[in-house]
């Protein structure tokens, strides 16, 4: 293989080679020092320029030209703006399907036809028979060609429950009840009609969109309802905080005292004491019970013994 040596007549056209850069670049301050050049082919040689532009730290001007055999001049046959090693480049390409979010769909926009789509399932497909395809087509309302998979559902209903439109939401934090007991829900169909609906209160912020059952608004349609009387008896405590309870409370000296103080009986307590311990002048706080006092041994007549009669004694007196 042939060595590709440096063309004389394409090593001196700098001066052709920085002119038309400067006209691409329409201001020649943008276009710096001279960097070299590459040799690309036989009798093609590309001169590098340094670019002074803002925001392209790293990039050269690259000037390509060549020349006819056994022609002495140089011709220009493109100029290119391109990076070198340290240049600032744009993060890799990524495809539209994953570059496309909620909201960048405008007026007049298309999206193209997918034929592998997860979130899609083949549906109904004529079968030929006139009966059963009437049914389906007109009376059960199918026909479409796909329909959503459970994967697609489950992936709309996460989104719509963690959306704006769920328990979370702010209004529905704040909200006195939930969609699911409002009148102007409108329940969709399918499988989602039970965690989803549709808002159809033109007062409420969600009007037209789709609410999950526990979400909530101001604009619900039991809002201003008078609470009905009930027959339990309402379970918050009344508390009085203006009154004041006055507790004594004791020092360790008078706790001491009246624990050691004696216990004395109250009035009308049984005495249960000897008769010798009952002095004459000794004051008691309470007379003593009969059963209480001693009975003295009454004396049997001789006439009663050997009967059956039950002998009285006699009373005893104050004066004896």
């Amino acid at each position: 293989m042939a060595t590709v040596t440096k063309d004389a007549v394409l090593a001196s056209a700098v001066d052709a080679a920085r002119a038309a850069a400067e006209q691409v670049a329409e201001r020649p301050e943008l276009v710096g020092e001279y960097l070299g050049l590459v040799v690309e082919g036989e009798r093609l040689v590309s001169h590098r320029f340094a670019t002074t532009a803002p925001g392209y730290r790293g990039w050269h001007w690259a000037v390509t030209v060549a020349r006819a055999p056994r022609a002495r001049t140089a011709t220009i046959c493109e100029i290119d703006l391109l990076p070198g090693d340290d240049a600032i480049l744009a993060p890799p390409w990524v495809p539209w399907s994953e570059r496309l979010r909620p909201g960048d769909l405008g007026p007049g926009d298309v999206l193209p036809y997918l034929a592998d789509d997860d979130r899609l399932e083949q549906g109904y497909e004529a079968t030929g028979e006139a009966d059963s395809d009437e049914l389906a087509l007109f009376e059960l309302g199918l026909g479409r060609e796909r329909v959503l998979s459970p994967w697609g559902r489950s992936e709309a209903a996460r989104r719509w429950y963690a959306g704006s439109h769920g328990p979370m939401a702010p209004t529905a934090v704040a909200a006195s009840a939930p969609c699911s007991t409002c009148a102007f829900l409108v329940l969709m169909a399918g499988s989602l009609r039970t965690e989803f609906g549709v808002c159809a209160n033109e007062w409420s912020p969600d009007d037209g969109r789709v609410v999950s059952m526990d979400h909530g608004c101001g604009a619900h349609s039991q809002t201003d309802v008078a609470a009905g009387p009930s027959d339990w008896p309402d379970p918050a405590p009344i508390v009085d905080e203006m009154d004041l309870e006055i507790v004594k409370l004791l020092d360790d000296e008078a706790q001491t005292a009246a624990a050691a103080e004696p216990e004395v009986p109250e009035a009308g307590t049984p005495v249960d004491a000897e008769p010798d311990a009952l002095e004459a002048g000794t004051p008691v706080d309470a007379e003593p019970t009969v059963a209480a006092l001693p009975v003295p041994e009454a004396e049997v007549p001789t006439d009663a013994v050997g009967t059956d009669e039950p002998v009285q004694p006699e009373p005893v007196t104050d004066e004896e």
